[in-house]
């Protein structure tokens, strides 16, 4: 038996591990002219689980197709069943969880949730490039992160193509001013091993420091927050840092093609590596391309 994972681009992955077919968000949709594989949520009909790790919909949008298709079940916070519930799911499809919660997904797997932070998206506009250090907006309030927030939604709507335009317009509906619903990651536990996954580049140091997955899937896109504060330096500071208090055997990217063209890049991970090897030597990283049936974990 091994554990196979498949990229869906962004931040979601279909994991298949000890029987379970498990999806790590469920954005799969893109809008015309963006990096992608081509399908949708609809494609979708095998699932157990989705593991939603926020409410934005470039993770949450396509779970209520996934669900219709199959018997899924999903996990993710209050927000996010909010906003599914609205969607029509029916609530005894999804679980509510806020950290601090395992649930059993099966005799051989469980999974376990953790708080986390969501990137510092209020900061900027167009992502930068993950070598790129950014310094100042410490003690931002929240009134000025919505203010900013407001900004690069105007931004999105008026600079980007009328096709991405149109695709928030579709993906948007249900999702209110209230955020991303408080982040989360999962630290999933079964047979070949464990996998945490994170889908937005922000954590609580402390958690981290705690944990010690086997394979690490880490969010590679964005101004870093740790700990409430966006970072000062760059995003591939980040990563290593992360990957050094995690010591995972094996490594992952997520979040880091360019699934909305005028706002996402396609990050160069060639920085990134560099940092990482230089903080946690023995890591092997693994980046693979969309839908290629991984093995992770033998």
């Amino acid at each position: 038996m091994a554990t196979h994972l498949d990229w869906y681009g962004c931040a979601t992955f279909s994991l298949r591990t000890a029987g379970l077919t498990i999806f790590l968000d469920a954005y799969i949709d893109r809008p015309q002219g963006a990096e992608g594989t081509g399908l949708t949520a609809s494609d979708v009909t095998e699932a157990d689980y989705l593991l939603i790790g926020h409410s934005h919909f470039d993770h949450l949008w396509g779970a209520e197709r996934i669900l219709e298709n199959t018997d899924a079940t999903l996990i993710g916070s209050y927000e996010s069943v909010r906003v599914m519930e609205q969607a029509g799911v029916a609530l005894d499809r999804m679980i509510c969880v806020a950290g601090g919660e395992t649930v059993a997904l099966s005799d051989d797997v469980t999974v376990s949730v953790y708080p986390s932070q969501h990137s510092c998206v209020w900061s900027h506009a167009k992502m930068d490039e993950p070598d790129v250090v950014c310094l100042g907006d410490l003690g931002v309030t929240w009134q000025d992160q919505q203010q900013r927030m407001r900004e690069l939604m105007s931004y999105l709507s008026t600079e980007t193509s009328q096709a991405v335009q149109n695709h928030l317009a579709e993906a948007s509906p249900g999702h209110s001013d209230r955020g991303d619903g408080g982040a989360l990651v999962y630290l999933i536990e079964g047979p070949d091993g464990s996998i945490l996954f994170q889908d937005s580049a922000g954590a609580w140091s402390g958690i981290f420091d705690t944990l010690n997955p086997d394979v690490a899937i880490l969010a590679a896109a964005g101004r870093a927050n740790i700990d409430g504060e966006p970072i000062q330096g760059s995003l591939a500071e980040f990563v290593a840092m992360e990957a050094a208090a995690l010591k995972p055997r094996k490594l992952i990217y997520g979040h880091h093609d360019d699934w909305m063209p005028g706002f996402s890049i396609p990050v160069n991970t060639d920085a990134i590596n560099t940092a990482v090897r230089q903080m946690h030597p023995s890591v092997e990283i693994i980046e693979p391309h969309y839908m290629e049936s991984t093995e992770i974990l033998p």
